[in-house]
């Protein structure tokens, strides 16, 4: 697998996912500067964050090659830059960090399919991070859950939305139910994630 990514993807895909860890990083720390919680959240924010995009990129490229297609992420200095400057001076984060761009000629359906394994990887992505949440026994586990189920739940939603580039238009251009079944799945996880309490601990026990 490996071989099929570049070295220049890799460092494009490297450098995106560290950027948008840091502007989450800098959300989640809301002022706080010790070094131990400096540390949590920026790990925190890779394995949230950091996989739910990296996958949901590769998950497009390898869709793509199983067509026969070259695919390969490439990222977005400014966007990147926009990100994390954003989330240092006003608490936003807007994360556009790059696409997974498709050489060739794919059809509707193809075209539809490729689209469709990025939000779906994040809906997969949802369960294991359900799991610590739910028996992550209440403490920074729980919480990892949590903020992992919320963030893959939103770029889902996100990309399901059927407007412009983003992934919805082209798998609702493909086959509506399959469209249908995405966005509430999506939508209904999100909707979930968000009335659950986002408790930030006062302490960095893992239990």
């Amino acid at each position: 697998m490996l071989e099929r990514i570049p070295l220049r993807e890799r460092r494009d895909l490297l450098i995106a996912w560290l950027a948008i860890s840091v502007a989450f990083t800098l959300i989640f720390i809301r002022g706080m500067v010790s070094l131990d919680v400096l540390v949590f959240y920026f790990a925190m924010s890779l394995v949230t964050v950091g996989v739910a995009f990296v996958l949901h990129e590769l998950a497009h490229k390898f869709a793509a090659m199983r067509y026969g297609y070259w695919a390969e992420f490439q990222k977005d200095n400014q966007m990147l830059l926009v990100a994390v400057v954003m989330a240092a001076l006003v608490g936003v984060v807007f994360a556009a960090p790059g696409a997974t761009y498709v050489y060739g000629n794919a059809t509707r359906t193809e075209n539809g399919r490729i689209s469709a394994a990025g939000p779906i990887t994040n809906l997969l992505l949802c369960i294991p991070f359900a799991a610590l949440m739910l028996f992550g026994g209440g403490g920074l586990l729980a919480l990892v859950g949590l903020v992992g189920l919320r963030i893959n739940a939103m770029i889902a939603t996100f990309n399901m939305l059927p407007i412009s580039v983003l992934d919805g238009r082209k798998v609702l251009a493909w086959n509506p139910a399959v469209f249908a079944v995405l966005m509430a799945a999506s939508a209904g996880l999100l909707f979930w994630s968000l009335t659950l309490p986002l408790v930030w601990p006062s302490s960095l026990s893992l239990f």
